[in-house]
């Protein structure tokens, strides 16, 4: 099952439209073309409880709306619930205005009861996490059509909907057909609809019509067949179906063809006229006052309200009663709900060309005016304030700034281009443009555009007419360099900005707590450790922010000395002091901090409730810069965990959060755990391709992450190219005691594998002081036991001692480590020629295949019966032997659980808080459970479980 839609769902609706297309345009879509037979493949798929989209795409006038416009009618008459709704330029910057609007509701609905105060610095992830749940409560009650027309026009925040809902309501009767028109100038809905057709969504590309479809057409319009002079002038339509109508209907109106022994034929042989000409010659129809109406109307948008018409001419609108009749009558405008809309894109925009640009411009600047004199919102004038206004023009500037203020929550993107536009009418001298820049690089970095962001800072910074206006700016650079997971390059633009006397009160704590948290995350310690030193002693003189990050320096400087419990000790009084409602002192999440540690040292379930902790406060308070981090650090988790499907769930979910929200601070980590997870399962290609990924983005700057990503990296290396590869790789940190130490605190697993990889690649003074190293650290932590138990491995490995290896085999708190240890204990058991101890050989190497098959580490499992076979004992493969491909009986348990729990109508966030597990975990199992039974839908799911409800759980592998 391919993510988003089932491989039958994908190969029902793999529809291309070829040049032999059959067309009817009177009767609209409704008859033999390839395109009306997807559509309707979709709607009775969703009859069988079976998902569905289409993205329907060309050039405007190809019929795209007249498709959706009919699908909509059918899949009325067969009973589903509907959601019908477009986009436009003019509302492209409020966010989510198609889809509310198609579902019958405002935007501002969605934000009820959400915290939209100035601290809250985007509620996209809130919004879209209720758009969704609302979306999934239509679709559990039956077949649920969703039609979204001239999405080229939809805001960034419609779009991430689209990008990340769709895939996952799949398993619901829900279809959906996205429609966008292609060829005028490049927007973010390609890249959208390029993610959805590799989900497996189904393309309907609309190309000109054929000669065939056009005589039809012909037929249709003019009541016989097309003569060949007829077919010639029509060629000029380049088969563009309204076009083509359009010029039929002009040659009727104006007698140029008679009918005569069933043909059509030419009386006039004038060439045809383009669009634009022929908009031209249907307005000349309309009396003068009926053609100003909709000239400006055009100007206010493709769909427009008479009240806002009838205030830009000053007058009641019973006064424009007679000319929007001859407007109706004329087939120009068209009612659609409390609006009026030109009736079709092509004609709204020739109209819009009718009008000379500086009258135009002069038309926006008085909508612009009349929005903004009523009060409320300033989006709606802000459309039109983007096209008119002038440099220096302060009554545009103040409604910009004032629509920034209000989308920035809901639309970054959306801010972030009218803050870059504010900030290039702002003259110069203009006072307020230092406060405009860190408004746009502040909006920049919210929605993920770092370099932009960066571009912005250094650019103002050296235009700054005093240092503390450039210190400001320095320390907007420094959070953007470090979200972009470049540490070193932060803390030097924080450092200039600390540095300068007039940067006071919240911008300074801001800019220490980036500072400092830029030096633990390039293992600078030492550097920053004196103001640290500086903040906690003084106390109250700093602001929490900088106290906070003054902790955290100090945990990672007990960490690199080796002292867990001080370590965690100060993060937590960093939680502390960074309560939920402070965004600023929780800019960094001290909480996700308190998580890795408590992984390191595998602590497993308070790091795991840790971090659902802190995926909760990133939703509540808009910290969308990170939202990848819960699902990555639960990754590495998962992998601690032994539960290698989970953890690569989490990495691939929080990487494509990160890659959807532009923030790749943390993909080296989540990069580095599919890597890992790749190698035990011995897919080696796939770990190369993560690693190659890895490399990529080192390269260009990343590094948060790096420090523990070693180690996966060497273990990939270890098995494509042999122990001398990988040591080559660590050599460095043994080589060095304090990266030593850094890294077999962070991974107690590694300890062993370290030793025995220098030994196996000739380097015994290596492998003795990784595990003197490791020893000291369990003497200087004794109350941990991974430590512990990672010492006592490390030391077996090195001295052969079968009690240590032992021991660890029994108090590893990690699946892998326990089995590791076990192997090594095997193969001390079983001598160099297999000759000694053999049945406790045997016994310990049962043990670790036993562990290694059941976290589904099959590279390392496949290594222990090779083992096993030397010692003349063969052990079949445990999925082989005990369960199926396919079918109920091939689910794990987890898959069980998930399946039975879907299948009584739970979402997967309900799902995922049943089982104490994320919606990521949740959607992975699911779409195993899916492939496996080859079903497509919930529904199909609760039947199946259902029939086999009274079967006993199967056991884990």
């Amino acid at each position: 099952m391919s993510h988003g839609l089932t491989a039958a769902s994908t190969h029902a609706f793999d529809v291309q439209a070829g040049a032999d297309l059959e067309r009817p345009s009177r009767r609209g879509w409704r008859g033999r073309s390839r395109e009306w037979r997807a559509v309707t493949a979709a709607i009775e798929a969703a009859q069988r409880s079976r998902g569905a989209v289409l993205l329907v795409e060309g050039q405007a006038g190809m019929g795209k709306s007249r498709l959706l416009s009919d699908a909509v009618e059918a899949a009325a008459a067969r009973g589903f619930m509907l959601a019908h709704g477009a986009a436009d330029e003019p509302s492209r910057l409020a966010p989510l205005v198609p889809l509310m609007t198609a579902l019958g509701e405002s935007p501002q609905t969605l934000r009820e009861g959400l915290d939209t105060t100035a601290e809250t610095a985007d509620l996209r992830l809130r919004l879209l996490e209720r758009l969704q749940s609302r979306l999934e409560e239509r679709a559990a009650h039956g077949p649920f059509l969703i039609a979204l027309d001239d999405l080229q026009w939809a805001d960034p925040t419609t779009l991430l909907a689209l990008r990340s809902i769709v895939p996952e309501l799949a398993s619901y009767p829900l279809v959906w057909i996205l429609a966008r028109t292609t060829g005028i100038a490049e927007s973010d809905a390609d890249r959208v609809f390029e993610i959805l057709a590799r989900e497996g969504a189904a393309r309907i590309v609309l190309e000109p019509l054929s000669d065939r479809a056009v005589g039809e057409v012909i037929g249709d319009v003019l009541g016989a067949a097309p003569g060949p002079e007829l077919l010639e002038m029509t060629a000029a339509t380049g088969g563009n179906p309204f076009l083509l109508v359009e010029l039929l209907h002009g040659l009727q109106d104006e007698n140029a063809v008679r009918v005569a022994d069933g043909q059509v034929t030419l009386v006039s042989r004038q060439l045809p006229r383009r669009m634009q000409e022929i908009a031209r010659r249907r307005l000349g129809r309309l009396c003068p006052r009926t053609r100003h109406l909709l000239q400006v109307a055009a100007v206010l948008g493709r769909s427009f309200r008479v009240d806002d018409l009838a205030e830009m001419f000053d007058e009641p609108p019973s006064r424009l009663l007679p000319a929007l009749e001859e407007a109706e009558s004329a087939a120009v405008v068209a009612a659609a709900g409390d609006q009026l809309t030109f009736r079709h894109e092509l004609l709204w925009q020739a109209v819009t060309e009718t009008v000379t640009v500086p009258v135009r411009h002069a038309l926006h600047r008085q909508a612009a005016e009349m929005l903004l004199r009523r009060g409320g919102s300033a989006i709606p004038a802000a459309a039109h304030l983007m096209h008119y206004a002038r440099p220096g023009d302060g009554h545009a500037l103040r409604g910009l700034d004032q629509a920034v203020r209000e989308v920035l929550p809901s639309s970054p993107e959306s801010a972030a281009d009218l803050a870059v536009r504010a900030l290039e009418l702002t003259m110069p001298g203009d006072p307020d443009r230092v406060d405009r820049t860190v408004t746009a690089v502040y909006a920049l970095t919210t929605c993920g555009r770092l370099p932009e962001a960066a571009d912005f800072a250094r650019t103002a910074i050296g235009q700054a007419p005093h240092p503390g206006q450039a210190a400001r700016l320095r320390s907007e650079l420094a959070y953007a360099l470090l979200l972009a997971g470049r540490p070193a390059d932060a803390a030097a633009e924080a450092e200039q900005a600390l540095a300068q006397p007039d940067l006071t009160g919240d911008k300074r704590g801001l800019a220490e707590q980036v500072f400092l948290r830029a030096l633990y995350a390039t293992h600078d310690f030492r550097r920053g450790r004196e103001l640290a030193e500086e903040i906690i002693d003084s106390g109250r003189r700093h602001d929490r922010a900088a106290q906070v990050g003054a902790r955290m320096l100090f945990s990672y400087i007990a960490w690199g000395d080796g002292q867990a419990a001080e370590g965690i000790s100060h993060v937590r009084e960093a939680v502390r002091i960074a309560p939920r409602d402070d965004a600023s002192a929780g800019r960094v999440h001290p909480r996700l901090h308190l998580a890795t540690l408590l992984t390191d040292m595998r602590r497993l379930e308070e790091a795991d409730a840790q971090l659902n902790q802190i995926a909760a406060e990133i939703a509540e308070f808009g910290q969308s810069a990170y939202a990848a981090t819960p699902a990555i650090f639960r990754a590495r988790l998962r992998l601690a965990e032994g539960r290698l499907d989970d953890a690569a769930a989490e990495a691939q979910a929080g990487l494509a959060v990160a890659e959807q929200m532009g923030t790749n601070a943390f993909m080296l980590l989540g990069l580095a755990v599919l890597v890992a997870v790749a190698v035990r399962r011995g897919e080696l290609d796939a770990a190369a391709g993560h690693a190659q990924r890895y490399e990529e983005r080192y390269r260009a700057g990343t590094r948060l992450g790096n420090a523990w990503a070693r180690w996966p990296l060497a273990t990939l290396a270890e098995a494509r190219e042999g122990p001398a590869r990988a040591f080559e790789i660590l050599r460095p940190v043994c080589a060095d005691l304090n990266e030593r130490r850094w890294l077999l605190m962070s991974e107690p697993d590694a300890a062993a594998w370290l030793a025995r990889t220098a030994l196996a690649a000739g380097d015994r003074p290596s492998a003795e002081a990784v595990a003197v190293t490791a020893e000291q650290l369990a003497r200087d932590n004794t109350g941990f036991t991974a430590l512990a138990a990672a010492a006592a491995h490390a030391r077996g490995v090195l001295r052969g001692d079968r009690v240590t290896l032992a021991h660890a085999a029994a108090t590893h708190p990690s699946p892998w480590g326990r089995a590791s240890a076990a192997e090594d204990l095997g193969v001390l058991l079983a001598g160099s020629r297999g000759h000694v101890d053999d049945d406790a050989a045997i016994e310990a190497l049962d043990r670790a295949l036993e562990g290694y098959q059941r976290i589904g580490a099959l590279r390392d499992a496949a290594r222990i019966r090779a083992r096993l076979r030397r010692l003349g004992v063969r052990r079949r493969h445990w999925t082989q032997a005990e369960r199926p491909l396919s079918g109920w009986s091939s689910l794990t348990e987890t898959e069980r659980n998930v399946a039975v729990l879907a299948a009584q109508g739970l979402t997967n966030p309900q799902v995922a808080t049943q089982m104490f597990v994320s919606p990521h975990t949740v959607k992975f199992h699911l779409r195993q459970v899916f492939r496996k039974l080859g079903i497509a839908s919930r529904v199909e799911l609760a039947r199946l479980a259902t029939e086999h409800a009274s079967e006993p759980p199967s056991s884990e592998a």
